[in-house]
């Protein structure tokens, strides 16, 4: 399946990691439950179970391995909505349902399964148990109680954590972090986590995967926080061009996709006349990167352009050979 989804591509190019879900299943889960799992038969599976019309709301993943030599199947769901949603457990419910009809083999009990839940809201989450759902279920004498199906499933909330607490793979460690952050008003603590999160992608030897990660990851940036500015994108960049091995290839994959999206968005168009002076150093310093370099003459001739001018310089950086093709947009 093609994913569309922004959210959905984030978490599953997280969570398909087998490393990822060792280690979430270590550092989160229980000990008396991670300590029964045996994290040497963890195996994906390609099945998702996410009703086509909730999938802008919810992805999934399904990991199948042993407890006590017997299979078991671990049921990751994370939940995009920024509050809680409480009949969570009826959906989860029919995701089970939806497991044991596809691995059902005739003459077979059913396999165990763990659920899992990820929530990144504001409001708290208060229940994880599915009777709870059940209108006047505690009024009911307790022998009508074995006649109605009850279950809990795990819940982590990502609000709670602590990047400095534990050693985590980096792709988790960099999820939970944008989980954690990426809708805070505060538009100085997501650029920092964002920032952080870039430096620990540079920490992994694999940089083939790591560029992938990262375009995944800052097409989720983009669609999960509306408030990041266009000012904002090009230094992340230029962040990007100036700190990776191989930078300005990378800086000019993600000026792509930031001039592709945007357009696709149709947003971050408004840029006070305040910030003119901010666009047009943005603007120099990415052609001084990427171009050549400016003379002082320019640099000024810079400052005096309209804000739709230095946008269309900054969107069409990586297309310019030289700076006498930039002095062709300026007026």
């Amino acid at each position: 399946m093609q994913i569309h989804n922004p959210h959905d591509k984030f978490f599953k190019a997280t969570f398909s990691n087998v490393e990822v879900v060792k280690d979430f299943i270590t550092h989160f889960l229980p000990s008396s439950i991670r300590n029964l799992i045996d994290l040497n038969y963890l195996q994906p599976q390609k099945d998702s179970f996410i009703r086509p019309d909730l999938q802008e709301y919810f992805s999934d993943f399904l990991y199948q391995t042993q407890v006590q030599n017997k299979p078991i199947y671990i049921y990751l769901l994370f939940e995009h909505k920024s509050y809680a949603d409480h009949h969570i457990s009826l959906q989860l419910l029919q995701y089970m349902l939806e497991i044991w009809r596809s691995k059902w083999k005739k003459d077979r009990l059913l396999p165990f399964i763990m659920p899992i839940v990820l929530y990144h809201g504001s409001n708290p989450w208060t229940t994880t148990s599915f009777i709870d759902l059940l209108d006047g279920y505690k009024d009911f004498p307790s022998e009508m109680h074995k006649y109605i199906p009850d279950y809990e499933y795990f819940l982590y909330d990502v609000t709670y954590f602590q990047d400095e607490e534990v050693q985590l793979n980096v792709f988790l460690r960099i999820m939970l972090l944008m989980f954690r952050d990426i809708r805070k008003k505060d538009i100085q603590i997501v650029l920092e986590t964002i920032y952080k999160s870039l430096d620990y992608l540079q920490q992994l030897n694999d940089q083939q995967t790591a560029t992938q990660y990262l375009e995944i990851l800052f097409r989720y940036i983009f669609h999960a926080n509306q408030d990041l500015t266009k000012e904002n994108y090009y230094d992340i960049i230029e962040h990007v061009s100036s700190t990776y091995q191989e930078g300005g290839d990378r800086a000019m994959s993600l000026a792509e996709i930031f001039r592709n999206e945007g357009k696709l968005e149709g947003r971050l168009e408004g840029i006070a006349e305040g910030e003119t002076k901010a666009l047009a150093n943005t603007a120099i310093r990415l052609i001084t990167k990427f171009v050549a370099p400016l003379s002082e003459e320019m640099k000024h001739k810079m400052h005096q352009q309209e804000i739709s001018t230095l946008e269309e310089i900054i969107d069409h950086i990586d297309e310019f050979q030289s700076i006498e093709e930039v002095k062709q947009h300026l007026k």
